[in-house]
């Protein structure tokens, strides 16, 4: 089970009948709104508060890398574009939707969709 608390930190909770054991993955130093898991679960996304989108190998135990930054305006969700883990699409408050190559975060291609975009 991963999970992210406030301060921005990434946990792992290995649980097995009634014990657990937990494990700090990553710091960010940024508050984590959301955790998204590649299709076949080598890749996890974390996006921020700021609008920041890093990618967690766990197979790795490395830090988190950080994929895309907020430019004008903050990346509000991302999720991985299906079959595989190659590419992520996310959307900005101001409505813009980008495919990245997540190799390298490279954005391949923009769509703006003319509308404020909001989470509930």
């Amino acid at each position: 089970l991963y999970l992210s608390a406030q301060e921005g930190i990434l946990f792992f909770y290995h649980i097995k009948d009634l014990q657990y054991e937990m494990k700090i993955c990553a710091d960010i130093l940024q508050p984590i709104s959301s955790l998204m898991f590649s299709p076949d679960y080598t890749v996890l996304l974390l996006v921020t508060d700021q609008g920041t989108v890093y990618t967690y190998k766990p197979a790795h135990s490395g830090e988190a890398v950080k994929l895309l930054d907020a430019c004008s305006s903050c990346f509000l969700a991302a999720d991985f574009l299906t079959p595989g883990n190659k590419y992520c699409v996310s959307v900005t408050i101001s409505g813009e939707a980008q495919v990245w190559f997540l190799e390298d975060g490279t954005c391949l291609s923009k769509l703006n969709l003319d509308i404020e975009v909001r989470v509930t």
